[in-house]
C-alpha cells in the first residue's frame, strides 16, 4: 500500500510533527529528507538501503560494508536511482560524524550491532539496529543507556511491534478475551537453508573482504568461509544461533504476549541434532522461562522438519478427504506465537478460541499492513522525536534479546538458572555471569554507560 507525504504525515500510524531538533542543529523543514547511513548492507542491509534511498522522506548519502564489492555496486544502484552518489568506506567511524548524516541504519553481524548503535548515539545520530541489539546481556543495557544518554531514536528490528495485526491481538489478549495469560509459547521452525556446515580449514580471507573490520569488536581469529557472509550465526563468537537469529522474532512476540519483564529462571536444553558439523549452536532447543508470580514462556527452535502446529477452516466445511468447501484454511505459521489463557487460547495467523475450541469471531475488519511499516515508523520517530512513535525502542528490544542470551546461556552450561531481573545477574552464579559479557578487541570496546 502507498502513501503519499500528505498522508504519511496526517495519518494515525504514521502521526508525526514536520519538525523537531536533532543533533548538532539539523531541523526538519516540510521538505527536508533524513540523509541515512546504511551500515552492513548484504543480505538484510538491502532491504535498509531499498527503502531509505526510495521513500520520500528519506536519502542513503553513505554507504558502508566491508566487503568493498557490495559497496561498490549498491552504491551504483543508488546514483542510478536517485541522481546522487552516496559516500562509500569499510569503515563505519567515517560515517559516524559526517554533516550529511542523520541516521544510522546497521545490518551488520550481531558481534557489531551494539557497538555500531553506541557510536551513532555518540555522534548525535538516531539509528534503526537489525535484531537482535545486542550480542550479550551486558551490552544491551548499554545501548539502552546509551539511547537514554544521548536523547537519541533507537528503533529495533523487529518488525511484529509495528504490525497492525499484532498490535490488535495484543490490545485483545489486555482486554481479557482469552482471560489471564498463564502460559506463552514462541516457535522458531524454520529448515530452510540450515542444513550441515561443510568442514573448512582456517584460511586467507579474499581480497575484497576487510577480515579485521569485519571482526570489530571480536578479538582477532582466523578466518574461515564457514563464517562469511551468513553462517556466523552458528558460532558463539559472532552469532546467537537460530534463537537469536530468526527466533529473536518470535521471541519478542512472546515476550510482548506474556507481558512479565524479565524472568527469574530459565532452562534450555538441545543439541546440533542430525548432522555434525563445525558449528557452535543448537540447531534444536527448547527454553522455559519462569516469572516472579509463576507464569511461564516456552520456546522451541527447530532447524529440523517440523510439523505446523494446526490450523481451522473459517466460513465452510471439510469434508472426510480433506476437501474444504466454501471457506478458508488458517494454518499456524512454523515460525510464530501461541499463548494461553483463564478462559481460551491464541494461534498467530489462525485467531483466538474459547474452552470449547470455538474460533472466537472478531467484529472489526483485518487492519490493512502497510509495507515497510517498521521503517516508516523509524522515520516518523525521527522526525516527531516522539517516545510514543517508536514501537521498539532500545529498552523493549532489550528484554527480548535478553531472553535469547539467558537461553543460550543455560544452553550452554547445561543446567537451569536462578536471575535476578533487577541487576540483570545470576544469583551467586560467577560461571553464567561470566557469559553475561565478553571480551572486547581493543578500540573496539562496547563503553559502560550503565
Amino acid at each position: 500500500m502507498s502513501v503519499s507525504r500528505r498522508k504519511f504525515l496526517g495519518s494515525s500510524a504514521a502521526a508525526v510533527i514536520v519538525a523537531g531538533t536533532v543533533a548538532k542543529g539539523k531541523v526538519f523543514g516540510a521538505n527536508d529528507k533524513i540523509r541515512v547511513a546504511c551500515i552492513g548492507t548484504g543480505g538484510r542491509g538491502k532491504d535498509h538501503a531499498r527503502f531509505f534511498s526510495q521513500h520520500f522522506c528519506t536519502e542513503v548519502t553513505a554507504v558502508c560494508d566491508v566487503n568493498a564489492t557490495i559497496t561498490e555496486a549498491l552504491a551504483a544502484k543508488i546514483k542510478e536511482t536517485s541522481g546522487k552518489a552516496p559516500f562509500t568506506s569499510a569503515d563505519m567511524r567515517e560515517v559516524m560524524n559526517r554533516d550529511d548524516v542523520d541516521a544510522v541504519s546497521t545490518a551488520t553481524p550481531n558481534h557489531w550491532h551494539t557497538l555500531v548503535a553506541i557510536w551513532a548515539c555518540q555522534a548525535g545520530k538516531d539509528v534503526y539496529v537489525e535484531k537482535p541489539l545486542s550480542h550479550t546481556v551486558w551490552e544491551g543495557r548499554q545501548l539502552v543507556a546509551a539511547q537514554e544518554k544521548y536523547g537519541r531514536i533507537v528503533q529495533h528490528g523487529t518488525q511484529s511491534r509495528s504490525s497492525l495485526r499484532w498490535i490488535r491481538d495484543i490490545k485483545l489478549m489486555r482486554d481479557g478475551i482469552i482471560g489471564d495469560l498463564h502460559t506463552a509459547r514462541g516457535t522458531g521452525y524454520k529448515n530452510g537453508g540450515r542444513q550441515a556446515l561443510t568442514y573448512h580449514e582456517d584460511s586467507e580471507p579474499p581480497e575484497h573482504l576487510n577480515w579485521p573490520l569485519w571482526q570489530g569488536p571480536v578479538p582477532d581469529h582466523p578466518y574461515n568461509k564457514n563464517y562469511v557472509p551468513y553462517n556466523w550465526h552458528w558460532f558463539w563468537r559472532y552469532g546467537n544461533g537460530e534463537i537469536g537469529n530468526q527466533g529473536v522474532h518470535e521471541m519478542d512476540k512472546a515476550v510482548w504476549c506474556i507481558n512479565k519483564g524479565l524472568p527469574v529462571r530459565v532452562y534450555s536444553g538441545g543439541g546440533r541434532y542430525t548432522y555434525k558439523d563445525q558449528g557452535e549452536t543448537p540447531n534444536t532447543n527448547t527454553a522455559i522461562f519462569t516469572y516472579a508470580d509463576g507464569t511461564e514462556m516456552i520456546f522451541d527452535v527447530r532447524n529440523r522438519f517440523t510439523n505446523r502446529e494446526g490450523g481451522v477452516v473459517v466460513g465452510g466445511t471439510v469434508a472426510e478427504d480433506g476437501t474444504i468447501t466454501g471457506g478458508k484454511l488458517r494454518e499456524a505459521p512454523g515460525c510464530g506465537n501461541l499463548a494461553y489463557g483463564s478462559n481460551g487460547y491464541y494461534v498467530e495467523n489462525v485467531g483466538f478460541f474459547d474452552t470449547d475450541d470455538k474460533l472466537i469471531e472478531i467484529n472489526e475488519p483485518e487492519p490493512e499492513q502497510p509495507k515497510d511499516a517498521n521503517f516508516i515508523n523509524f522515520t516518523n520517530a525521527v522526525l516527531s522525536r516522539k517516545p510514543e512513535d517508536n514501537p521498539c525502542d532500545a529498552l523493549v528490544g532489550h528484554i527480548s534479546c535478553v531472553h535469547c542470551h539467558l537461553a543460550n546461556i543455560s544452553y550452554r552450561l547445561g543446567r537451569s538458572l536462578n536471575f535476578d531481573p533487577e541487576t540483570e545477574k545470576f544469583v551467586g552464579d560467577d560461571e553464567a555471569n561470566a557469559l553475561l559479557t565478553k571480551e572486547y578487541r581493543k578500540g573496539f570496546e562496547v563503553p559502560q554507560l550503565a
